[in-house]
């Protein structure tokens, strides 16, 4: 016999991974936030990262980025291999629970990279970017180049799926409809298309380091915060993408405490997509 409350073990990991992955975009996002209006640059992860442990009371909160981000990678293939959240068999559903192995494993890299920091204490990690590293490593296999263009293609396609869901308000149906989903909904779809857009930015510049052979030209936030400052008005515009992915971090923080997880629950609970619908009615 099967029950929906097997699986509410998978509650609290689901929970703490995306506590996890909020944290990181309130650091990120923050840090950033915080030198853009005194003058400096925004901070890429690593670099946020970096200013983090020597802060006090850094290494505690890198601690817990790593453990935030190893539940969110357990969580991801939990939900992938029981397919908790009823994305099906089909072609689609497969690829979205594929995607979810994938993303988990991003963000346990993510992890990785927060606790060598408080082992390897202040020491920096060169000016390349973990993700320019790893597409010089790649380009370097028989293949490789095509390996890292698809692997942008991909990122552009996660891209243009953030945007989408941020258009359609798809997040809502996976969220409680109470009065905090409610009133903070405006600040969660900001948050969602400005993920949307950092993600497309990295895609990009991977495709374009694809095209070029040089993994020097593929970047992560940090790269796509310099783009950015480098257009016009490009400061102000660091400055408000920062406060979109403030509202990403309050968006992890909102699925962390109101997901709904159907095979893990008792009952049905009123979605924000339906409450949504019922104001609209």
């Amino acid at each position: 016999m099967s029950d929906k409350s097997d699986f509410g073990w998978a509650i609290p990991i689901m929970r703490a991974g995306y506590a996890g992955r909020a944290l990181v975009y309130l650091v990120v996002a923050g840090f950033s936030l915080w030198a853009v209006s005194r003058g400096g640059e925004a901070e890429g992860t690593s670099s946020a990262f970096a200013s983090l442990e020597r802060s006090t009371g850094g290494t505690f909160v890198l601690l817990a980025i790593f453990l935030g981000m190893l539940s969110y990678a357990v969580w991801r293939v939990i939900d992938a291999i029981f397919d908790l959240e009823d994305y099906g068999t089909d072609g689609e559903g497969t690829i979205a629970r594929g995607g979810m192995v994938v993303t988990g494993l991003i963000h346990l890299a993510i992890g990785f990279g927060a606790l060598t920091l408080v082992f390897a204490g202040g020491g920096g990690s060169g000016d390349q970017s973990a993700i320019a590293k790893g597409a010089d490593t790649i380009m370097g296999w028989p293949g490789g180049r095509w390996i890292v263009g698809i692997a942008g293609l991909a990122t552009i396609g996660a891209a243009i799926y953030y945007v989408k869901k941020a258009w359609t308000r798809e997040y809502a149906k996976h969220l409680i409809g109470n009065p905090v989903t409610r009133n903070f909904d405006p600040a969660l779809r900001g948050g969602v298309a400005s993920q949307g857009f950092v993600v497309g930015v990295i895609g990009v510049f991977i495709v374009y380091a694809a095209m070029t052979a040089s993994g020097d030209q593929a970047g992560g936030m940090g790269q796509a915060f310099s783009w950015l400052r480098d257009q016009p008005y490009g400061r102000i515009l660091v400055g408000m993408l920062c406060v979109g992915l403030l509202g990403f971090a309050l968006f992890c923080a909102v699925n962390a405490a109101y997901r709904i997880v159907p095979k893990a629950r008792h009952g049905s609970l009123d979605s924000l997509a339906s409450k949504i619908e019922e104001k609209a009615s």
